[in-house]
């Protein structure tokens, strides 16, 4: 490996995906992929193994239980760039990523001189958003807001919600519910992004407004 090369962390859970992209990024010289993350415990490990420059990363395929996850991550490993690589993004969530710092991001169907402008960029400190983020950026400018609403959850959702108010862990309303663990981290993880929040407080007293729980039984 060339001295020069800049490292590469991947985290990301669709073979496809990886596998483009370790053919991309490894057939410039510039690039060395240093690590491949299916979960955020593996993502941590290589982070802290390995002097990585910049990780690429999907917020909807690797297990973070929020957008926070990847404020914390940045906080821990401040050398680190994020682009995110993505195949759809709510204007929540590109809030969320705009507030904790990420300004890189692209979608999937992007192409190859794309991705390799958007890598770079990342190396280099610079911002790169794809099409769709940049019309995205133009709607926001014109609404000043960020519309989604927490009417969208799905009535499995706002019962995991009362469930998480109520006190219980992930594994219990995984045991109350008899569905996987698995599967209550992608509700948990879906219902913070359509709310807004980074954090279960911020989701309860979201909730409390919507009339989902009643604030007088949760402070009780």
């Amino acid at each position: 490996m060339n001295n020069s090369s800049k490292k590469i962390v991947i985290a990301d859970s669709q073979f496809l995906v990886v596998e483009t992209l370790k053919t991309i990024l490894s057939a410039d010289e510039r690039f060395f992929i240093a690590g491949i993350a299916n979960s955020q415990f593996e993502l941590i490990k290589v982070l802290e193994h390995e002097l990585c420059g910049l990780l690429i990363t999907d917020i909807a395929l690797i297990d973070y239980d929020s957008i926070d996850d990847l404020r914390l991550i940045k906080l821990k490993f401040p050398n680190v760039s994020v682009l995110i690589l993505t195949n759809s993004i709510s204007k929540t969530e590109f809030a969320e990523l705009s507030k904790i710092g990420i300004k890189n991001i692209i979608y999937k169907t992007a192409e190859r001189d794309e991705i390799i402008s958007a890598v770079d960029a990342a190396f280099r400190g610079k911002k790169y958003y794809s099409e769709e983020i940049l019309d995205m950026i133009l709607e926001l400018g014109e609404s000043k807001s960020v519309p989604e609403e927490p009417s969208h959850l799905t009535s499995s959702e706002i019962e995991i919600v009362r469930l998480i108010a109520g006190g219980l862990t992930t594994k219990e309303i995984a045991n109350q519910k008899n569905i996987s663990f698995h599967t209550v981290n992608t509700h948990r993880k879906n219902i913070f992004r359509k709310m807004g929040v980074t954090n279960a407080s911020e989701l309860i007293m979201q909730a409390i407004r919507a009339g989902w729980i009643d604030n007088i039984e949760y402070f009780i």
